[in-house]
């Protein structure tokens, strides 16, 4: 994996300007309102960047979106990118314009010229998430991204700001780096122990392992694991930033480490990418991250569990019936329905030990909710509106997209079983919603939830404005925000 180093701050320095032998970029708005690093930069290159800026390609940029000078005459610099980029601009367009000069970072220093913008600490925030590469199984010489240096003119100032953003851009790194891992490298053992190794950071880090979890009574959970050679575990996180005693909001994920369907065996085409099926909890891992490293002043739970679903012969079969913790029955139809069995088992323990103020769930879940939604939205289903509502806001805000889906007794009904409490598949149509129904069933009454089905948003083949193609981290930044905005003292 290849993170960005940090971004140094400081002060505006024009006389740096013509010396500077990597790459320079420049925010501005146009040629009749420069800033005097664009105006020095102009009379350094002759008039060129006034011309650039006067041009017709200029007129048609957005703002976040970039022009760029190679080897500009006068200047020491390889390339000079001019960035469109208002001062009255919003946080999405900063971090486009962050985005643009971090996917063309190389192995070459690049110095940024933000001066006094008031977006500089997002542009920074946009520049380090797409500067992320994952490149650790690749041999030979992987040529290391330069340094990042932003001129701007109250460099401590901007520094105070970009910090909280630094430790999001750490804990979507963090849930990146999981996602996109192989299943032979990051097995249930190995998640787990990356997991508790975040106990340096503050986190209350706990690994219960199988005999603890049949003595739970995790049936379902244990169920999905039973085939494969890895250990089923659950982890539970836990920081305490808020207040002594008070409740903590609770933080859910499937963590499948790899999903071959089990004996409802998937299709060879594409199973390669079912590494990704633990991306509920890579989520969950990334979010405790952030909160540790900001210091939230919050108490959060984040509980994972992580299995493997394999086919052997201990797996579990088609027509199986296993007991919850909970203590219902369910008729295993699909045993590549198994994110839901695990879900059910450690919501309900979190809930049991934790009595949580409320609880949001992740999960990999269904093919249907892309069928639904494509890759630009999650789906989101609720109990609470209150809570939905304050998700679905905090998401925008982020620029992650969601979108609130119907839930509803009527299709209670497709579960029905006839020889347990309830089957783990309701049929093909409305799959997304069967499913969040079945989750459902593990919600207390009383207990605010919501049900994140990322299955079309963790991990995606085309690049995206803030991430390579590959894994997105999609839901630090929004459930980060959430708790900022929602949860934490005042």
């Amino acid at each position: 994996m290849t993170h960005p180093a940090p971004i140094r701050f400081t002060e505006t320095d024009l006389d740096r300007l013509a010396a500077h032998p990597g790459r320079i970029a420049v925010l501005a708005d146009g040629p009749t309102g420069m800033t005097p690093a664009a105006r020095r930069l102009d009379r350094a290159t002759k008039g060129a960047l006034a011309r650039a800026m006067g041009s017709e390609g200029w007129g048609k940029l957005k703002p976040g979106e970039a022009l760029e000078l190679a080897f500009p005459a006068g200047l020491a610099a390889e390339a000079l990118q001019v960035v469109r980029l208002p001062k009255r601009t919003d946080a999405a367009s900063a971090r486009k314009a962050g985005a643009v000069l971090g996917k063309a970072l190389s192995k070459a220093d690049l110095l940024v010229i933000a001066e006094n913008h008031p977006r500089a600490a997002e542009v920074s925030f946009g520049l380090a998430l797409r500067a992320y590469d994952f490149t650790p199984h690749k041999t030979g010489e992987q040529a290391a991204k330069g340094a990042v240096e932003m001129m701007v003119s109250a460099p401590e100032a901007v520094a105070a700001e970009a910090a909280p953003m630094a430790a999001v851009a750490e804990g979507v790194f963090f849930t990146r780096d999981l996602v996109n891992e192989p299943a032979n490298i990051l097995t249930t053992d190995d998640f787990a122990a990356r997991l508790a190794a975040m106990q340096e950071l503050g986190l209350e880090v706990e690994i219960l392992e199988e005999p603890e979890l049949k003595k739970l009574g995790m049936g379902a959970l244990l169920g999905v694991g039973q085939g494969s050679e890895s250990p089923s575990k659950v982890v539970v996180m836990q920081w305490n930033g808020g207040a002594k005693g008070e409740a903590p909001f609770a933080l859910v994920g499937k963590g499948v480490v790899f999903d071959t369907g089990g004996i409802s065996i998937k299709p060879a085409a594409g199973m390669e990418e079912m590494t990704m099926d633990m991306g509920g909890a890579g989520t969950v891992a990334g979010v405790m991250r952030t909160l540790a490293l900001r210091k939230a002043k919050a108490n959060v739970v984040g509980l994972v569990g992580l299995v493997e679903n394999m086919p052997d012969g201990r797996a579990q079969r088609p027509g199986d019936v296993v007991r919850s913790m909970k203590g219902d029955t369910i008729e295993v139809i699909n045993t590549d329905a198994e994110g839901r069995l695990v879900l059910a088992d450690v919501l309900w323990y979190a809930q049991e030990r934790f009595q949580p103020k409320g609880m949001i769930n992740l999960a990999t879940l269904t093919g249907a909710i892309i069928v639904a939604l494509g890759h630009e939205n999650t789906g989101v289903f609720s109990n609470d509106d209150d809570l939905c509502t304050a998700f679905l806001r905090a998401a925008s805000a982020e620029g992650e997209g969601a979108w609130r889906m119907p839930m509803g007794e009527a299709y209670d009904a497709k579960l029905k079983s006839r020889i347990a409490d309830m089957m783990n598949v309701g049929g093909r149509d409305g799959g997304a919603i069967t499913a969040a129904q079945f989750l459902a069933r593990f919600v207390k009454e009383g207990t605010p939830w919501c049900h994140l089905d990322i299955a079309g948003t963790a991990l995606v083949k085309a690049d995206t404005t803030l991430a390579p193609k590959g894994a997105t981290g999609w839901g630090v930044m929004a459930l980060n925000r959430l708790i900022r905005d929602r949860f934490e003292a005042k």
